[in-house]
């Protein structure tokens, strides 16, 4: 299948090559029809599926065949990084249309994103707090609003965005079309879901695991040990881009520092950086600059960077649907990846949920030629999570490490300082 069965305006279709795409992904070949048919859709899908294509070609369809005045389409996102990443993608796709975008977001001067208003848009993707800001100063009118979407959903109610979700619905016209996107259907989620469709259309693609592409597997450790453990497995580790996560911006920072005095190419991405220090980071990241970003869950969504060949979780996550999009950065569009977890006893629970989830056991790696201390890594706790209590055979090796993990400094792997 292609875009071409789709019947879309000459000048979207010339967007959609300028973005290089080809077919449509699974999500747009179930959404766009619907969405193009002015029907309400709740969409169950995973980042990386293909969703902002998925929206925003019908919006752009839908904006050149009846042209209008004002804001015309509202975007929501959690993050600022989806934000700019979904007004990227409006740019590309409505290069040729004339359709103006602005992105709205915290953390960066007002004056800018005021400006492109009283210019004009056509589209507005924003984060909810800086949007009812602007609304409030009356920058912003959201009257003539025609379709609303709510991109991970489920994610805006997890930071406390659902009172000012409920806020910006009043602002608003009961009358247009709604778009709401979310990975996981809570019961908090399905109730905001059932109050402001009206009988839509539902699409749910790959919402269970991470991508097939993904191998999974964890070190167990204990606490005092990590961070010799990590520039261990950094040591060994192949060449490639890796995303580290923590669940702190403290240790974020300072593991970040670590690796930098340690002569990796590094930076840090976490909620105390300005809008600009982010934003830097993940173009230094997605540029080659940097060849580790060291980050907390506020980029598990909304980044999109190509060829991150390792996810590694350096503390584990509070559950396992954080752990899905954390790994859902690598072993995108079908290239494979690698997820390693520095597992402490007490992650034993999440650990559980997150096989549940994969449908089998997590391969527990002993590193061979580490100082443990005393802590025997092939310990775990009395039922394990495989199903039955009994503990897992040991890997074939006979060592636990796999025999496919070649020396940093092979395959050209860098570990030059950044240029300052």
């Amino acid at each position: 299948m292609t875009f071409e069965r789709f019947p879309l305006d000459a000048r979207v279709r010339a967007g959609i090559q300028s973005a290089g795409y080809s077919e449509p992904t699974p999500i747009q070949q179930q959404a766009i029809p619907p969405i193009l048919a002015g029907r309400d859709l709740l969409g169950i899908a995973q980042t990386g599926t293909g969703k902002t294509a998925a929206f925003m070609l019908p919006i752009l369809q839908r904006l050149l065949a009846n042209p209008g005045r004002g804001v015309r389409a509202l975007i929501l996102a959690p993050t600022r990084e989806l934000a700019e990443q979904i007004h990227q993608a409006t740019r590309i796709f409505g290069k040729r249309t004339g359709v103006r975008s602005v992105a709205i977001y915290g953390g960066v001067s007002k004056v800018r994103q005021v400006e492109g208003l009283r210019r004009g848009a056509d589209v507005v993707v924003a984060c909810p707090g800086r949007l009812l800001d602007l609304a409030g100063e009356r920058s912003l009118d959201l009257s003539r609003v025609e379709v609303l979407v709510l991109d991970e959903a489920d994610r805006m109610c997890d930071m406390g965005f659902l009172p000012d979700i409920r806020r910006i619905l009043k602002l608003v016209p009961q009358r247009r079309q709604t778009l709401f996107f979310a990975a996981t259907m809570p019961d908090e989620i399905r109730t905001l879901a059932d109050s402001i469709l009206h009988n839509p259309a539902t699409v749910q693609i790959g919402v269970i695991a991470p991508p097939k592409t993904v191998s999974h597997a964890l070190y167990p450790v204990s606490s005092g040990l990590k961070k010799q453990l990590l520039l261990a497995v950094l040591e060994r580790r192949a060449a490639g881009r890796a995303l580290i996560f923590t669940r702190t911006k403290h240790r974020a920072r300072s593991l970040a520092r670590d690796l930098d005095k340690q002569g990796y190419r590094v930076q840090q991405l976490q909620g105390n950086m300005t809008q600009n220090r982010r934003q830097d980071a993940i173009d230094g990241f997605r540029g080659n600059k940097y060849d580790i970003l060291v980050a907390t869950d506020v980029a598990s969504r909304g980044i999109d960077v190509a060829g991150i060949a390792h996810v590694i979780n350096y503390d584990m996550p509070d559950t396992a649907d954080a752990y899905t999009h954390r790994v859902g950065r690598t072993g995108r569009a079908e290239q494979t990846g690698e997820a390693l977890t520095l597992a402490q006893p007490e992650d034993e629970p999440i650990v559980r949920q997150v096989e549940r989830v994969l449908g089998e056991p997590l391969q527990r790696l002993r590193l061979a030629d580490f100082n443990y201390e005393g802590f025997n890594p092939e310990s775990r706790p009395k039922g394990d999570g495989n199903g039955s209590g009994k503990p897992r055979p040991r890997p074939s090796n006979g060592n636990g490490r796999r025999q496919n993990v070649p020396r940093a400094r092979r395959n050209g792997a860098r570990r030059a300082r950044p240029r300052r």
